[in-house]
């Protein structure tokens, strides 16, 4: 019998730390932190969306969940943090597409492929100053993701991503 509660604690442990490295904790664990911008698109927006720009209209076209988060990450510690969740996320599952590091300055493409195409799109930045991630999930081509990714087009679709949301979305007022 104590076996028995012993093996199922153990089992609890593990199961509940193995979720904390998923996109969904760390969206969940950090849209209430201040100073935070946190999107997660629904899919009657995601056709507004897909007008940003050609780019975006491939990815739209397949896409079941975006998401998007700006964080702030103004000391060396916050973007440790930050990039070793990130590194926990991306882990064994994703595919490192691009990774450029400049001390802790990060920008990451990861994705994750199953047959001939790319399910999930995962775009880390942080430069010491502000982080983002941009996911994507769905069903995309994996050439046109590794191309993107090389010309760096992932990187402004995070921008006009959120300047779409702003432009089309009431918001917080900001107090003068």
């Amino acid at each position: 019998m104590l076996k028995n509660i012993l093996y199922i604690s153990i089992f609890l442990i593990i199961s509940s730390c193995s979720s904390y490295n998923s996109i969904d904790s760390f969206y969940n664990a950090h849209k209430n932190d201040n100073h935070v911008t946190a999107v997660r698109v629904p899919h009657f927006m995601l056709s507004l969306l897909s007008n940003i720009s050609p780019e975006m209209q491939s990815l739209i076209g397949n896409t079941k969940d975006l998401r998007y988060m700006q964080f702030p990450s103004e000391t060396a510690e916050k973007t440790n943090v930050l990039n070793t969740q990130m590194n926990g996320i991306t882990g064994n599952s994703f595919i490192e597409v691009y990774r450029k590091n400049d001390n802790l300055k990060r920008n990451v493409v990861s994705i994750r492929e199953k047959k001939n195409s790319v399910k999930e799109i995962l775009i880390y930045n942080n430069n010491n100053e502000n982080g983002s991630f941009l996911y994507f999930n769905g069903n995309f081509d994996p050439v046109k993701v590794r191309e993107m990714a090389k010309n760096n087009q992932f990187e402004s679709l995070g921008n006009n991503l959120i300047n779409q949301i702003n432009y089309s979305s009431p918001g917080v007022k900001q107090e003068q």
